[in-house]
């Protein structure tokens, strides 16, 4: 130490930014932010980890804010030694650019940086930590990978993991372009973590060899709205729900959509928010075709056109609908005021057209972020994923469908879900009824699935049927999935004379169904038993409750687990399916002679069930 109190050593021996994971917490909270979910996802994350897995998933809702989720993760992954954490993005929009600014501003250290930026013979890698933005497209990989050829220990972020990341060519023994590449860049020691709304791809591929058993739920946030609410089980929805014929593409249809979201912005901007002004989005998805959109932009400019000209032919009929719509959905306001204000303002739109990369990069802030009171946004497939669309006030989805959906591509369509806050009562959602049933059969699909993995089993199992895909067939690898084991398993319980009671009594269906679920609670899906009411219609011959069976005396082998009451090949067979032959829904608790059972559920109907059994053990 010197004279003046200089200590060169003291500076020698700093380790840098340290506790980066307390600060981004801090930051969210001193922002009003809660962070509980955070919390959960990273802390399963570090877990898995811990446990030694070199590949998972995060998964979660759609637009649920998973990007400060993983802000907060690669602090913790920064906090805990690792050096080189690349995070991947969806090659199709400009995410790259939006999610590196956020991760920029949050104060994260070492500061992210776009792959481009390091590739500088000059700049140098080795040495310090590194967070690096590389968009899934075959030539930067190839550049980054050549810039960190040799790096041990690679974290990769899989944003969107479902897309691109997957294998196509799983059942030829090859590998598509991008899935190798990211191979390619986890290397022989790295890790893979992939996040997404939709991972049933990633399981049923086997895509980098993801263990389910570590996949880690990112619950929504408070404010969330998604399935539960866009798609009840019962109950009548919260939000303004408009159906139409199934062959609802008459340019009428748009039309009347477009006066619904007028309305409903001058409502809340007149009576709901009366002293801020502000702006509102209308989302119209009709096809992913370009002339499509085309044609879509010119019944939206003709209407409003039609609407700020008075001496147009259409003024007179246009304004009184407008009037006798705000007159019936509004009974606390002066549908004359309502329609003032929106000849008054209906000046301020602005209509944008997203349907490809150069069109995202000029448009996208005003598309995500309205700066335009009335903002009406037209794409398909570009605004189909990865767009969080702010203050978005209503959605006109009519896209045709002839074949299959899958689900995961639907769930990804939902962009109506996310923080709609105090105005989710006026949001308008206009869709044809054959489409939102498919739809809401898809979000149905999903959650069951997922409640076996939220249990804790592990192993998951898909569902689809005659209308709805699990994914698309080329993804599924045929090496270790079974499309006929049609079980679902939910959690382990102790089992007791009051379940073989219940079980064995003379109680009627229902009843037996209810005393069912208080005793078991989360061993029974309060989700499944919602399905199982609502598909039965009131018979109870749609379901069948069967005597408890003892798995004790099966033989041992590799295929069964009697302690964890789990086996690959499943346990329900025909002589259960024969007790209650006329059932669609046959539930049957199997123990295991040591105190413990668990809850089979199987659905004798069209349904596929669909598992992969890369997992089980």
């Amino acid at each position: 130490m010197s004279k003046d109190g200089f200590n060169i050593e003291r500076f020698m021996s700093k380790s840098g930014s340290a506790d980066q994971y307390e600060r981004q917490l801090r930051r969210l909270t001193s922002g009003g932010k809660s962070v509980a979910s955070i919390e959960r996802a990273v802390r399963g994350a570090i877990e898995s980890l811990e446990k030694k897995g070199r590949s998972f998933v995060i998964y979660g809702e759609p637009q649920s804010g998973k990007t400060e989720m993983m802000i907060c993760l690669t602090a913790k992954l920064l906090d805990t030694g690792r050096d080189m954490i690349v995070h991947l993005l969806n090659d199709s929009v400009d995410l790259l650019g939006q999610n590196l600014g956020r991760f920029k501003s949050s104060g994260l250290a070492p500061a992210a940086r776009n792959f481009s930026e390091v590739l500088d013979p000059g700049v140098r890698l080795r040495g310090q930590k590194n967070v690096i933005f590389c968009k899934k497209n075959g030539s930067d990989l190839r550049k980054l990978l050549e810039k960190i050829k040799g790096w041990q220990g690679v974290v990769v972020v899989d944003d969107e993991a479902d897309y691109a990341s997957p294998n196509a060519k799983v059942n030829s023994g090859d590998k598509t372009r991008i899935n190798a590449l990211i191979s390619d860049l986890i290397g022989a020691d790295g890790t893979y973590i992939g996040v997404t709304a939709t991972p049933a791809r990633l399981d049923l591929n086997n895509t980098f060899d993801n263990d389910s058993s570590l996949w880690v739920d990112f619950p929504p946030h408070a404010n969330y709205t998604g399935q539960d609410i866009f798609f009840p089980l019962d109950g009548a929805p919260d939000f303004i729900r408009t159906l139409l014929p199934d062959a609802g593409d008459d340019p009428k249809y748009a039309r009347q959509a477009l006066f619904g979201f007028l309305v409903n912005a001058a409502y809340l901007n007149l009576y709901h928010h009366p002293n801020v002004e502000r702006n509102y989005s209308f989302l119209v998805h009709t096809s992913g075709k370009k002339v499509d959109h085309k044609s879509d932009w010119t019944v939206m400019n003709d209407t409003l056109n039609a609407i700020l000209k008075k001496d147009q032919k259409k003024f007179p009929a246009y304004v009184e609908y407008i009037w006798r719509l705000a007159k019936a959905r509004f009974l606390d306001a002066d549908p004359t005021r309502i329609t003032d204000f929106i000849l008054d303002n209906i000046s301020r739109h602005s209509i944008i057209i997203l349907n490809s990369e150069r069109d995202w990069k000029d448009n996208s802030q005003a598309a995500t972020n309205p700066s335009s009171l009335f903002t009406i946004i037209i794409g398909g497939n570009i605004v189909s994923r990865g767009v969080t669309l702010d203050n978005l006030l209503s959605m006109y989805f009519t896209r045709d469908v002839k074949h299959k959906i899958q689900q995961d591509t639907y769930i990804q369509r939902a962009r109506m879900f996310g923080s709609r806050g105090d105005y989710l009562p006026f949001f308008e959602l206009t869709i044809p009824q054959s489409l939102y049933v498919d739809w809401h059969r898809c979000f149905v699909f999903h959650r069951l699935a997922l409640s076996a993995i939220k249990e804790g089993l592990g192993s998951l199992v898909w569902l689809s049927d005659q209308r709805i895909a699990a994914v698309a067939s080329s993804s599924i690898d045929k090496s270790t999935v079974d499309l006929d084991r049609g079980e679902m398993l939910f959690s382990l319980f102790d089992f007791s004379d009051e379940v073989e009671e219940i079980l064995d009594g003379g109680l009627e269906t229902f009843e037996k169904l209810e005393r069912l679920s208080d005793v078991l609670g989360p061993a029974l899906p309060d989700y499944v038993l919602k399905y199982i009411r609502r598909t039965s219609l009131g018979r109870p011959g749609a379901i069948g409750i069967h005597p408890a069976f003892d798995i004790s005396g099966y033989a041992d082998g590799p295929d069964i687990d009697k302690s964890a009451i789990t086996r690959r090949r499943g346990f329900f067979g025909k002589s259960q399916a024969q007790r209650f032959p006329a059932a669609a829904h046959h539930l049957l608790v199997l123990r295991n002679g040591e105190g413990k059972a668990r809850l089979l559920y199987k659905f004798a109907g069209s349904i596929q069930f669909i598992k992969n059994t890369a997992n089980d053990s």
